[in-house]
């Protein structure tokens, strides 16, 4: 087990490249499994969630090549397997297996998944459009059983908007008899790029990225090349990391759409931004302002970026205030980024911010992966040496970011923890 050392107080000036959309490499390796010969995904982020996936398609049966970001799957020899737990636990988007197996041998036996402590979040949808389309799913000893003789196109509402449940209805009702519609489906770009990668392997999939996705089933599916799109997130942290620490930084390989509801938000702050094509500039603000921020689906200000943010809003001058209306329980960073000298309460969902603050280097502890990047830009704003554990969560969502970050001029390196800090971590 290892931590990560951050010397503050260094700023950082270049350029940056973004990896592959972690949000849909989780989907898109599943989603091979329904195509009767090999499928190629280009761009892959090198991230241990895409590792435990690689490791789980390969338990199946599955032929799997993964080198420089593209990954190459043979699923002809696949069968329908039970996986149980293992290493399904490990990642929470595991659950994609379910839609993706159901699909192409209408049955799979599943543990539940695993991955970031964020309190509640229910497959209720999903499980609802998987009977919607005839599957009869059960609990049994923790894992999740769904059994359907044939599945059957139908119109599947979506209580919540849900990006995981609509994804994983699409991967079960690709090869459905008849039409599916989906009706207050999430429309998430990640959505979009699952849908292309379908439609390449032969779906007939009609309005991702809209609320109402209509899918005619297939018999058959084939093999393809597709390129993943960048990661959002990534380059949105990056934008916040730019803004807190930067003298100057090009963020290279994005989709500049897909990052509105930031860009509007920190030039609310203050920050100087330039969109390109496939490239953002965020430049040094002069003086940061107090902003407030509510988290809502896409194009919505993104939940996952709520966390980066509030460690930036410690250096904006006035009152901030930040609502997750998706999840209610992501605020666990809040408690570190006190023991780093921050002026933050908690109030229902909402997290208050008084600054500016000056932070001080700490020993901190991510509990998920955004909170990890969240403490990581604290602790390059700090004064003196930030310690943060808890790596293994950063690790599952961010592509080489000592390397990123110490190429843009920071100081942060990885250190193995002792012992004794292990024992303290299990007692903790």
């Amino acid at each position: 087990m290892e931590k990560l050392m951050i010397a503050g107080g260094y700023p950082l000036k270049g350029t940056v490249r973004i990896s592959g959309a972690k949000n849909s490499a989780v989907a898109l390796i599943p989603a091979t499994i329904l195509a009767d010969s090999p499928v190629t995904i280009e761009g892959l982020p090198d991230i241990s969630d895409v590792q435990i996936l690689k490791g789980l398609l390969e338990e199946i049966g599955g032929e799997v090549t993964f080198a420089d970001g593209d990954m190459q799957v043979d699923p002809s020899a696949m069968i329908s397997m039970p996986m149980p737990n293992g290493k399904v636990k490990k990642l929470r988007a595991s659950y994609y297996l379910m839609g993706a197996m159901l699909g192409r041998f209408n049955k799979a036996v599943i543990g539940l998944p695993g991955g970031c402590h964020l309190g509640p979040r229910p497959i209720d949808q999903h499980i609802k459009g998987f009977e919607a389309l005839g599957a009869s799913v059960t609990n049994e000893q923790g894992a999740i059983y769904l059994r359907a003789d044939e599945l059957r196109g139908a119109r599947i509402y979506l209580d919540v908007v849900s990006v995981g449940a609509t994804i994983n209805i699409m991967l079960a009702a690709v090869k459905a008899k008849g039409r599916t519609v989906i009706e207050n489906a999430a429309k998430e770009p990640e959505i979009i790029d699952v849908a292309t990668l379908l439609n390449n392997m032969g779906a007939k999939i009609k309005g991702a990225g809209t609320d109402v996705i209509r899918i005619d089933g297939v018999d058959q599916l084939h093999g393809c090349q597709h390129t993943i799109i960048p990661d959002r997130i990534e380059a949105g942290t990056y934008m916040v990391l730019a803004a807190a620490s930067g003298e100057g930084v090009l963020i290279d390989n994005v989709i500049p759409h897909h990052l509105e509801s930031l860009t509007a938000k920190l030039r609310e702050m203050g920050v100087q931004i330039e969109a390109g094509d496939d490239q953002i500039f965020v430049g040094p603000a002069e003086k940061m302002k107090a902003v407030d921020i509510k988290t809502l689906v896409y194009p919505g200000f993104p939940t996952d970026l709520q966390q980066p943010l509030t460690a930036l809003l410690t250096n904006a001058e006035g009152t901030s205030m930040v609502t997750d209306t998706i999840y209610g329980a992501r605020f666990k960073h809040i408690d570190e980024l006190r023991r780093m000298n921050a002026n933050i309460k908690v109030e229902g969902r909402s997290a208050i911010i008084n600054g500016p603050m000056k932070l001080q280097g700490a020993k901190v502890k991510a509990s998920d992966l955004r909170a990890g990047a969240a403490l990581v830009i604290a602790g390059l704003m700090a004064e003196g040496v930030t310690e943060v554990t808890g790596v293994d969560h950063i690790d599952r969502g961010y592509s080489h970011l000592v390397e990123k970050l110490n190429g843009l001029g920071a100081t942060i390196w990885r250190e193995k923890l002792t012992d004794q800090e292990i024992e303290q971590m299990n007692n903790a």
